[in-house]
């Protein structure tokens, strides 16, 4: 494998980060109207919390972190759980990797990026959903590895985006997968 480079997502990327996001995640997942909104969530006092990783010119991974105060907390989320202030949580709202360039720690260099930005914008913990139905539990793993904990499952939670056009991969325009609530908290 070739130097894999990282750097802040921007609006050229978003072809290619479209293009791999329904590929992995399931056709309808990222397009041309919520790929801009997405990106600019991560954007907080000129500070990007969104990362790209390039081989060459061909995206094979990237992380969409949203920016502490640029989120909502909805019904998917327990902040009576989370033992931090919720206006201090960012959201880290998708990571991806191209299959061929898995195992090669890209997942945990964007992540750690997402981070070090997220801090500089004020958050003292980030907040995710992860895929349980991943191969092997692969999401909730990484996230595990890179310091996650637990905090509450949520049978259903893409189920009303499937039923709004999102083709899942698994189980199509009925989607019943569960995600893991996980919170990494940030060290001073």
């Amino acid at each position: 494998m070739t130097t894999i480079v990282y750097r802040e997502i921007t609006e050229r990327d978003f072809a290619q980060v479209i293009a791999l996001a329904n590929h992995v995640h399931g056709e309808g997942y990222m397009d041309m109207d919520n790929t801009p909104i997405w990106v600019n969530k991560g954007i907080k006092d000129g500070i990007n919390a969104g990362f790209v990783a390039l081989d060459g010119e061909k995206l094979v991974g990237f992380r969409l972190t949203y920016a502490v105060g640029n989120w909502e907390i909805d019904k998917w989320c327990s902040p009576e759980l989370w033992q931090v202030s919720p206006q201090s949580v960012c959201y880290f709202k998708c990571n991806t990797v191209d299959e061929n360039y898995r195992g090669y720690g890209i997942g945990s260099e964007l992540l750690k990026r997402s981070i070090a930005a997220a801090q500089q914008q004020g958050a003292k913990a980030g907040v995710s959903h992860l895929w349980k139905q991943s191969p092997g539990n692969s999401a909730v793993k990484y996230f595990t590895k890179c310091g996650g904990k637990l905090i509450k499952s949520h049978p259903d939670k893409w189920r009303e985006d499937a039923l709004n056009g999102y083709d899942c991969i698994l189980c199509g325009f009925d989607c019943h997968c569960e995600a893991a609530e996980m919170m990494i908290y940030f060290e001073s």
